[in-house]
């Protein structure tokens, strides 16, 4: 299948996607295979430094989409919300350094020990108000991401869509957003309405794809598969957003023990067929689904 450059203008590599990828490894692929954009991870950043990162981002003409990630901000003890706080001015700082605007935020679960997660809410919430100045600042917006509630116990005591805006709901929208990630969204019956809501608010700041697979992996951070693989409608979650006005980049970020272990460039190949396929036909909103919040 030949895919012309107009189809691929907004797709983007999460490194994930390609977790045994160097940065250096990830940007060529991308290039190779005629990507316009990376959504990038600390962790790859660091291995070759902040600054070099954003040269060999830059020289290759791509874009960065995201920086993944900040958060984790549940902490209950003074000392952890000390941490967090300067952990995540350091994630905003490399956002900036890298060209993006969107630092992915993991907000975290509960503190081992606590069961209380109305508290761990408000602490996350209590964070985010003291980080919204430097963000400004920096001209970063902190992109929250609800998580599958499967994660909620270890990685993010935030579930539903509609639990990240009504938190970000208190700040500007160009400092606190959200990420529409199918494999973590896909379930909740009010996801149309919370989409929309989004929009009407411009906090529609990242659109993630990849699929659910089944069976759940044993370790349930492994389930997500290449879009077409699992049980997600496509169709249906990228015209809700099409329906928001969001033109930018889309991202495939995919955590999955077989698909690390392939060859990248077929990774890639496949990532950009099932994109054509599946996600790009629904991005025009001429083309959407009619009345996606009448499901």
């Amino acid at each position: 299948m030949d895919i012309d450059q107009a189809t691929l203008r907004r797709l983007s590599l999460n490194t994930m996607t390609t977790k045994n990828w160097t940065l250096p490894e990830a940007v060529d692929g991308s290039v190779r295979a005629g990507l316009p954009a990376v959504g990038l991870w600390r962790d790859r950043v660091a291995e070759v430094g902040l600054d070099a990162a954003a040269k060999r981002v830059r020289d290759a003409g791509l874009r960065v989409s995201s920086l993944c990630r900040g958060g984790f901000l549940t902490a209950a003890d003074a000392a952890g919300q000390r941490a967090a706080l300067e952990d995540n001015r350091a994630a905003i700082i490399e956002a900036a350094t890298l060209g993006t605007d969107a630092l992915i935020m993991v907000v975290g679960g509960l503190p081992e020990g606590d069961r209380d997660l109305a508290g761990a809410r408000q602490r996350v919430a209590d964070r985010l108000a003291e980080l919204v100045p430097f963000a400004k600042e920096h001209g970063v917006r902190m992109v929250l991401e609800p998580l599958h509630p499967m994660y909620v116990a270890d990685r993010a005591v935030l579930s539903t869509l509609g639990q990240a805006l009504d938190i970000a709901s208190g700040h500007p929208a160009d400092a606190v957003a959200v990420v529409v990630d199918t494999f973590h969204v896909f379930w909740d019956p009010q996801l149309p309405e919370q989409i929309a809501r989004a929009g009407r608010e411009g906090r529609v700041a990242s659109y993630q794809v990849c699929d659910f697979n089944l069976p759940i992996a044993s370790d349930a951070l492994l389930s997500r598969g290449m879009m077409g693989d699992g049980v997600i409608d496509f169709r249906a979650i990228t015209s809700m957003i099409a329906a928001t006005g969001y033109d930018g980049d889309i991202e495939v970020e995919i955590f999955n023990a077989a698909i690390w272990a392939m060859n990248g460039d077929d990774v890639l190949a496949t990532m950009a067929r099932r994109y054509a396929e599946l996600v790009h036909p629904y991005l025009d909103p001429a083309a959407a689904d009619p009345a996606p919040a009448d499901r």
